[in-house]
């Protein structure tokens, strides 16, 4: 089940994100008893952890029952500067002051980017399940159509069997984490929080182009029994026909 969202501007994405974010909490905490979620980087959810840690939306969650991972992560130490995981803390984890939220990152710092992923993938088994279905997934869209940190030809986008991988990026020169797309279609719900001139390309060809998923890897979000919700801004959806 696919819906598309097209609000005016990168402020009202993060706005209908957040709207989401609380209801779909709420429902998880209430039936499941928690809520795990895979945060994603980039400016679009760094604006909407901004409006979550604030005085609108934070007392509308119960942090506690929250599980927190990460879709991808650079190769980088947790204080990077390029960290997912660092512009999370700084934007949603410091400014809620809690000593009870759940936030299991990859550890960067502590081996070779096989152990790193083999570990995470570990984590992800324990806390969410043996297939770890997520309540929410956030992802981005690069302009190359690349999601998460599964970019065009690379080898994740082959994988079947591990839900996190590190995966060679050949114009990059470097290993990436990345959850796999087993994990993504298995989701209960998928967000692409898209927005911007510069995505209305890429955006054009994942949802209106031909298939082609190893070139397009954002076109392989798919979940099998889940919702597939793309909000995007006027400037990113541009291009679409309709």
């Amino acid at each position: 089940m696919t819906e598309i969202v097209v609000k005016r501007d990168a402020s009202e994405v993060a706005r209908e994100a957040a709207d989401l974010f609380v209801s779909l909490a709420k429902e998880a905490a209430e039936s499941r008893g928690r809520f795990s979620i895979s945060l994603a980087g980039g400016s679009t959810p760094k604006a909407l952890y901004r409006l979550l840690s604030g005085p609108e939306f934070k007392d509308q969650v119960d942090w506690s029952k929250i599980v927190f991972f990460f879709g991808d992560e650079r190769n980088v130490p947790p204080n990077a500067e390029e960290s997912n995981f660092r512009m999370a803390k700084e934007s949603l984890f410091e400014p809620l002051r809690r000593k009870d939220l759940n936030v299991f990152r990859w550890t960067t710092e502590s081996g070779e980017p096989a152990e790193i992923a083999s570990q995470y993938e570990s984590v992800m088994v324990r806390e969410v399940g043996e297939l770890p279905i997520f309540d929410l997934i956030l992802l981005g869209l690069g302009p190359d159509a690349h999601t998460a940190s599964l970019f065009p030809f690379s080898p994740a986008l082959q994988e079947t069997t591990r839900f996190a991988v590190e995966n060679w990026v050949e114009k990059f020169n470097a290993f990436r984490l990345t959850m796999t797309l087993t994990v993504f279609n298995a989701a209960r719900n998928v967000v692409f929080l898209v927005a911007g001139d510069d995505k209305k390309d890429a955006l054009r060809i994942v949802l209106e182009g031909d298939r082609d998923l190893q070139a397009f890897p954002a076109q392989a979000v798919s979940p099998k029994d889940g919702r597939l919700i793309w909000l995007l801004d006027e400037a990113a959806a541009a291009d679409l026909l309709g």
